[in-house]
């Protein structure tokens, strides 16, 4: 390559914003969001990088969800907070350099882990889940977000994320901090396995699980985020 490739105007071509005609959500990379608002839509907390045009962003306010949510979010710390941008523009969003990835729910529902719910449309219903035991808040699992109806989601997942089936003879066992989103009919239990975390000599992690058990799918990345730490 010669010296040219590397001018500064070369790197202004390549890395240019270009609209992609993909509507609302677009892959400016693998690793950014561009929003093309015209309207509003719900955003992660934290999450926006850049915008153009005239946007106003709100946080969802503490009653907006009722108290239920409200008591939910107050021990959950920043991982399922949301924020609300509307007007007419572009919002650019990233979240770590995570891979993104955009799905359409056809009057479908989906559960994803609340750190990796980068954006969603507004038509969509949402409502933070909460764990029964509350031991998965030592995997960082307490916390996710149900999505339901029709409209665009984007997610987040470190590197590639693998789909696993879930059938009624081939339940699937998930590391909470690796698991990324289910389908919304499957609830997943909490399996405690106290030998193995005799063996690792860990307080955490896989001696903790997340059991899926019926019809349905599970989500995964090769990575072990922990997102939620119990206070010490």
């Amino acid at each position: 390559m010669s010296d040219n490739g590397y001018s500064l105007q070369a790197f202004l071509e390549k890395t240019v914003d270009r609209d992609r005609n993909q509507g609302l959500f677009e892959l400016e990379s693998d690793r950014m969001l561009d929003i093309n608002l015209n309207g509003e839509v719900w955003t992660k907390l934290g999450s926006m990088v850049a915008y153009t045009g005239n946007i106003r962003f709100e946080r969802e306010g503490i009653l907006s969800r009722g108290i239920g949510n409200l008591l939910k979010k107050a021990v959950s710390g920043e991982g399922s907070s949301l924020t609300k941008a509307s007007g007419q523009g572009s919002v650019f969003c990233a979240d770590s350099g995570k891979k993104i990835t955009i799905l359409k729910l056809n009057d479908e529902a989906i559960c994803v882990n609340g750190n990796d719910l980068l954006a969603f449309e507004t038509s969509l219903t949402y409502n933070i889940k909460m764990m029964k035991r509350m031991t998965a808040m030592l995997a960082g699992g307490l916390f996710n977000v149900r999505l339901e109806g029709t409209g665009m989601a984007a997610i987040t997942s470190h590197y590639d994320p693998v789909t696993l089936p879930v059938t009624p003879n081939q339940p699937v066992v998930t590391d909470p901090n690796a698991t990324v989103l289910w389908s919304g009919n499957l609830e997943p239990e909490l399996k405690t396995d106290l030998q193995f975390k005799t063996f690792l000599g860990r307080g955490s992690g896989e001696s903790v699980q997340l059991l899926f058990r019926g019809h349905g799918f599970v989500v995964i990345q090769p990575y072990e985020e922990v997102y939620f730490q119990h206070a010490q």
